[in-house]
C-alpha cells in the first residue's frame, strides 16, 4: 500500500518538530532550556521557533517524496528557498533573535532525504536517509546559495566573523556566485574547515550519524531517561568536536578547554553520579557567567539532528 505523499510529509515534519522541541527542553549546559535563559532569548522563543519551522519541513519532505516518484529533480527541490522561508517564519513567530539557523541548515536536507526514503509503519531506515542526504546536498545550486546567504542575513547570527572569499556581507559575493555558478555545496565545502555545520553537510554528516545518533540511542536505552541521554550525548559531541560557535566568539583554545571539561564529566558518569552531576552544574555556571559568549550552539544543532534521526527511526518519548 502506497502512502499518501502529503501524509508522509506531515509525518516527517512532526518528527523533526518533536526533535527540535526535545532538544530545546533538555538541561544542556550553556544552552537556553526550560530553566535557563539568555538576556534576550528564552525557552519560549525556541518553542515558538519549532512550531513555526514545521511547515517548511513539510514542504521539504513533500519535495523529497516527489523526487522519489520521479515527478521532480533534485536540482529543482529549492533547498535554499526552504531554508530562507524557515528563517522568515521563525522571525515572524518570536522576538528572541536567532534560535534555529544551524538546526534549520542541518535538518532541511534531512527532511528532503526522508521524503525520498521508503517508510514502513512510520519507521525510516536511517542508513537510507543518510544515502539520500548526500544526494540532496550535492545537488544544490547557485540559487540555493543565494537564498541561504539571505537566510543567514535575516537570522543575523552572532559571531559570524569574516572570510576572505565570498563573505556573506560582501555585496560582490552574490554576483560572483551567479557569474561563476557556485553551488551551496561548494560554498559549504570551502567553509567546512572552520565550521562544523558546513563540515557535516559536505562530509555526509559524520558527527551526527557516526557519533551523536548511536550514542544517543545507547544512552536512551541505558539510562531510561531522555533528558540524561540528551545531556550525555551533548557532552559526547562537545568532547569530540570543539564548538565552532564558541571558537568564533572567543578562540579555539577556549573551545578546546571546554571540550576537555566535557570529556572529564563523562568519565565521572555524567548525570548518573553525584560527582558527574556536580561537574555538569559547574560547567553550566562557567558557560553562563559571561552571557551567551560560551554558548555551545553548534553542538545543540547536532543534537537536534541526532534526535530527528531517532524519532524518524521510531523512537517515541
Amino acid at each position: 500500500m502506497q502512502i499518501n505523499p502529503r501524509e508522509k510529509a506531515k509525518h516527517i515534519s512532526k518528527c523533526l518538530e518533536l526533535a527540535v522541541l526535545l532538544e530545546a527542553s533538555a538541561n544542556k549546559p550553556g544552552n537556553v532550556n526550560r530553566t535557563a535563559s539568555f538576556e534576550n532569548t528564552r525557552y519560549e522563543h525556541f518553542l515558538a521557533s519549532a512550531v513555526a519551522i514545521a511547515s517548511s519541513f513539510e514542504c521539504a519532505a513533500l519535495r523529497g517524496v516527489l523526487v522519489s516518484r520521479g515527478e521532480t529533480h533534485l536540482g529543482d527541490v529549492g533547498l535554499g528557498q526552504i531554508i530562507k522561508n524557515s528563517i522568515a517564519d521563525v522571525n515572524a513567530w518570536q522576538h528572541g533573535g536567532n534560535t534555529l539557523l544551524g538546526t534549520t541548515i542541518l535538518l532541511s536536507p534531512i527532511a528532503v532525504a526522508a521524503g525520498m526514503t521508503t517508510v514502513k509503519e512510520n519507521i525510516f531506515k536511517i542508513s537510507k536517509i543518510r544515502e539520500n542526504v548526500k544526494l540532496v546536498v550535492e545537488s544544490t545550486t547557485p540559487e540555493d546559495a543565494i537564498n541561504v546567504y539571505e537566510a543567514i542575513k535575516n537570522a543575523n547570527p552572532s559571531g559570524l566573523g569574516k572570510v576572505s572569499e565570498l563573505d556573506i556581507n560582501d555585496p560582490d559575493s552574490i554576483n560572483r556566485i551567479r557569474k561563476e555558478k557556485i553551488s551551496l555545496y561548494q560554498i559549504f565545502k570551502a567553509a567546512s574547515k572552520h565550521d562544523t555545520i558546513c563540515s557535516e553537510w559536505v562530509n555526509n554528516y559524520p558527527i551526527t550519524f557516526d557519533v551523536a545518533y548511536p550514542f544517543l540511542t545507547k544512552q536512551t536505552r541505558q539510562t531510561n531517561d531522555l533528558n540524561t541521554a540528551i545531556v550525555h550525548t551533548f557532552l559526547k559531541v562537545l568532547a569530540k568536536c570543539p564548538d565552532t560557535l564558541i571558537t568564533r566568539k572567543t578562540s579555539l583554545e577556549k573551545a578546546l578547554e571546554i571540550s576537555l571539561k566535557a570529556e572529564e564529566i563523562l568519565k565521572l558518569g555524567g548525570l548518573t553520579t553525584s560527582n558527574g552531576t556536580k561537574s555538569v552544574r559547574e560547567l553550566d555556571w562557567e558557560l553562563r557567567k559571561v552571557g551567551n559568549l560560551l554558548n555551545p550552539g553548534t553542538t545543540a544543532d547536532i543534537i537536534a539532528t541526532a534526535l530527528a534521526l531517532s524519532v524518524l527511526g521510531g523512537y517515541r518519548p
